[in-house]
């Protein structure tokens, strides 16, 4: 790391590096720069002949500049940060790629990099750089089958809260001037990206077809999702979660420890990618198929053209916003933090967790992402492993009442017999109960926290 570090600082500063001694607003109007043209790298502790002098800083101090850069910028620009060390002196790393909608501005002025500077835009090239942006994302076109009366302006106001909470400097504008100044409405017509954003009533536009499979076949539960794009991200998110299984662990510590069978930062990552780069011109659903093994996520829309899987794969190309609108939006709630950073982070926290490589793959017009779980821990006691005790039962079906046998059995990583045991101590002591027939009744917990006993 450290030698490729030194062979990138010893081509000195250019179109996509600069060194800066200290962080201050001179970085961010470079980062600004950056964004605006083919991304770029400013390392701090860096002088201009290229000397390490270092840099005192640390996590808080860099989250700082993070914040700091967020919040002075628009659209939010969140570089990826690096503390690295160069004979024993501490570099720090801000990167960032080009962003998908430009111009991004820095206190209200805009810049771009030409050669190892940079330069104000002029009236003229803000415009180009926004009919480029304009011109080449579908969900920026006016919309001719919606007028505003479709869409909720409820929904506006808890965008704006949303957007609040991330701003040093809030917007106090109504929803309709607020829809305005993001262009989702334009010319007294809203745009497609505004009706998919924020529809009062659900559309079969943005459809998502959610499915628990037994087999390859077999169907055990199923759910349409339909409505505005925010909501369906939280839909989608609480059907996966209905049908994954959630391990308690106990170990020396006091309080337990949950573990879900996928790492909910995945989940989430895959289904928010899912809804922004989705084609919403294609005819086709979005789809959640859900296995005993594996999870798969397939989307309408294969990559752009001249864009390859391997390329993305390899982080050689930031992955490309097929809706910048809908993905600025996005961005501006705290929805996604970073452009173009999906399937790398994705990969990361799934190699992280310890599962199996994620598989990604285009087929025909679509683009398909299969998960696959966390490998089980080996079942324990006290000192460490998945609690296949009472307590972990009551909890479980505390969570889920109406919990049949079945499903406990998967979640937990019992063997029946256990469960068994388990179950028959709960109802000896009055903690649970059975309601409803054999075959499709379930386990609720008892109100009286085991004060009554049965026999």
């Amino acid at each position: 790391m450290e030698k490729r570090i030194k062979e990138l600082i010893k081509k000195g500063e250019s179109g996509v590096l600069e060194f800066k001694t200290a962080f201050g607003k001179e970085t961010i109007e470079t980062l600004c720069a950056f964004a605006n043209s083919d991304g770029g790298i400013v390392f701090i502790g860096i002088n201009d002949k290229g000397n390490a002098i270092g840099v005192d800083a640390n996590k808080e101090s860099t989250q700082k500049w993070i914040n700091q850069i967020k919040s002075s910028t628009y659209p939010a620009v969140v570089p990826d940060v690096e503390i690295l060390k160069i004979k024993d002196k501490q570099i720090i790393s801000l990167s960032v790629t080009s962003y998908p909608v430009k111009p991004v501005s820095f206190k209200g002025k805009y810049y771009k990099r030409k050669h190892n500077s940079n330069h104000l835009m002029d009236l003229s090239e803000i415009a180009n750089e926004h009919l480029k942006t304009v011109n080449l994302s579908w969900d920026f076109a006016k919309d001719p089958d919606h007028i505003i009366d479709d869409i909720s302006l409820a929904k506006v106001n808890a965008f704006i809260g949303k957007t609040n909470s991330l701003r040093d400097n809030p917007i106090n504008d109504d929803p309709l001037v607020v829809l305005r100044k993001f262009e989702l409405f334009r010319e007294n017509s809203i745009t497609f990206g505004c009706f998919l954003l924020f529809c009062n009533e659900p559309s079969i536009l943005s459809t998502i077809d959610a499915g628990r499979f037994d087999s390859e076949i077999i169907i055990r539960d199923n759910k349409t999702i339909r409505g505005d794009l925010f909501t369906e991200v939280d839909d989608c998110i609480q059907f996966i979660r209905k049908h994954i299984s959630k391990r308690f662990i106990i170990s020396d510590k006091p309080e337990r420890t949950e573990e879900w069978e996928y790492p909910p930062e995945a989940l989430r990552e895959i289904v928010i990618n899912m809804i922004v780069h989705r084609d919403y011109r294609l005819s086709g659903d979005s789809t959640i198929k859900i296995f005993e093994n594996r999870i798969e996520f397939i989307n309408p829309g294969a990559l752009p053209q001249g864009v390859s899987l391997s390329d993305i794969l390899s982080g050689k190309t930031a992955s490309i916003s097929r809706n910048k609108q809908i993905a600025s939006i996005f961005k501006e709630a705290g929805i996604i933090e970073k452009y173009g950073s999906g399937i790398k982070r994705v990969r990361e926290v799934m190699k992280k967790a310890g599962t199996p490589e994620p598989v990604f793959e285009t087929i025909g017009d679509c683009f398909k992402v299969t998960l696959f779980p966390i490998t089980p821990s080996i079942i324990g006691g006290v000192n460490g492993g998945v609690s296949g005790g009472v307590n972990s039962v009551k909890e479980l079906i505390s969570e889920y009442p109406g919990i049949c046998s079945k499903e406990i059995v998967n979640r937990l990583n019992l063997s029946k017999r256990t469960l068994e045991r388990n179950i028959k101590e709960l109802k000896k002591d009055g903690e649970i109960e059975f309601r409803g027939a054999p075959k499709t009744g379930g386990y609720y917990v008892l109100p009286n926290n085991g004060k009554q006993k049965t026999v």
